[in-house]
């Protein structure tokens, strides 16, 4: 919080801090509403594909692995509670809390990603690759696409974590964790999105 001799001093300077952080804000929205136009486009060629499909999968190649990712995407979506109190914690200046409540976020995101990258190797393995026609093209595009932008998260959650070692974040300071936690939020959303219509769409 500022001081009183602050606000006499500098009266502009709390109004022209919450200003660029609205910007900052809107334009973090708008690059998310141009990713989310991303995985409409991926999801959208999966369908045209499916729907032209005799058998999906097409015979000879092996099924999605349903019940381990369906155990994998509970540990990420578990993963925004930990973002969420990370974000009220540093509201409230609580540095211990942030840090705790930022590596558990993060490490759900990276158990997220090895889990997948094994469920990919074993695919791989069992004659699933991106030369396997739609089938296997959509897919790895698709899971591919999206597990880069976890992985970018989980990058994002790192930088964040040593910032606040170096107490670089307090309620004052606080717009890096919201934006991370936006999209945070935004890669578990979109893998709602993904799973039912990749893993469980089947036929």
């Amino acid at each position: 919080m500022r001081t009183k001799e602050e606000a006499v001093a500098h009266p502009f300077a709390a109004t022209a801090s919450a200003s660029s952080n609205a910007i900052a804000r809107f334009g973090f929205l708008v690059f998310l509403a141009s990713e989310s136009m991303l995985f409409a486009g991926l999801l959208a060629a999966l369908a045209m594909f499916r729907s032209r499909a005799d058998r999906w999968p097409p015979l000879g190649l092996p099924r999605l692995p349903v019940a381990v990712t369906a155990l994998n995407s509970l540990l990420l979506f578990a993963s925004a509670l930990p973002m969420g109190w990370a974000l009220r914690s540093v509201r409230r200046d609580d540095t211990a809390s942030v840090a705790r409540w930022l590596s558990i976020a993060t490490a759900l995101g990276l158990v997220f990603l090895a889990v997948q990258g094994t469920e990919w190797i074993r695919l791989v393995h069992s004659g699933l690759k991106a030369s396997s026609g739609p089938y296997g093209a959509t897919f790895f595009t698709l899971i591919g696409c999206h597990a880069l932008h976890v992985f970018g998260a989980v990058t994002w959650l790192l930088v964040l974590r040593v910032g606040v070692s170096r107490a670089r974040f307090d309620a004052r300071h606080a717009l890096p964790v919201e934006l991370g936690a936006i999209y945070w939020n935004f890669v578990c959303v979109v893998w709602a999105v993904i799973f039912p219509v990749v893993y469980l769409g089947l036929r």
